[in-house]
């Protein structure tokens, strides 16, 4: 089964890409366009997050859970939305807390593949979603594959920082060697948290730990 994803990552998932799951996935997806569903992110977007920073490139990972449901907002990268389109709650959160972190002034721009060029993997454990129907694609064989993704970090990358915000990304903890790997974990940003999201500073200290690495920090600010 030919998949259109960046070459590095194609290598290291092509298991997962003959694996019987993966093939139902493809069929799934066939199915719900032949039946005239509207799916986002468009097709050319699914694998964004990878066409952006390649596997050895890898330096933080932010997940998240399901992309956007409105029309036009997903884009193949977790919590980023295309420019013109405005900043979801989550968004407008996460830019407060780099404010108030790192001391600097955001300029609202919604569009974080700046980040993903700078090796933020922004990854979705499910990477489609039915039009204005929420999690709608989260039985149907993304997350094997994705948590495959998250294994094959752990196992061929080093010092990795993986910002885990709430309960279903904190739960994927269990897939990362922290023995070589750093996690920073926290509330969602989501206005659902009540606010529990400020002040985790995982910003400055996911910068402090690439540096202590001798790796370049990456600029948040947008």
């Amino acid at each position: 089964m030919d998949v259109k994803i960046e070459s590095s990552w194609k290598q290291a998932l092509q298991s997962e890409f003959g694996q019987p799951y993966f093939a139902e996935l493809v069929r799934f997806l066939h199915q719900e366009k032949q039946a005239g569903r509207v799916i986002f992110p468009p097709g050319g977007q699914i694998f964004k997050a990878f066409e952006l920073t390649p596997l050895d490139q890898v330096k933080v990972v932010i997940l998240g859970q399901d992309p956007y449901h409105g029309y036009g907002q997903a884009m193949g990268l977790s919590f980023s939305v295309p420019q013109g389109v405005p900043a979801p709650p989550s968004l407008k959160n996460i830019f407060k807390e780099i404010e108030d972190d790192l001391g600097i002034r955001m300029s609202g721009s919604p569009d974080l593949q700046p980040w993903a060029r700078q090796g933020v993997l922004l990854l979705n454990a499910i990477l489609t979603v039915r039009s204005g129907e929420a999690a709608s694609h989260s039985g149907i064989g993304w997350q094997p594959f994705t948590d495959a993704v998250i294994r094959c970090i752990s196992d061929r990358c080093e010092g990795v920082v993986f910002l885990l915000w709430g309960n279903f990304a904190r739960s994927k903890r269990a897939l990362i060697d922290t023995s070589r790997h750093y996690v920073l974990e926290a509330p969602h940003p989501s206005p659902l948290a009540r606010g529990a999201f400020f002040g985790c500073r995982h910003f400055s200290q996911a910068n402090q730990l690439l540096a202590a690495q001798g790796k370049t920090p990456i600029n948040w600010q947008l």
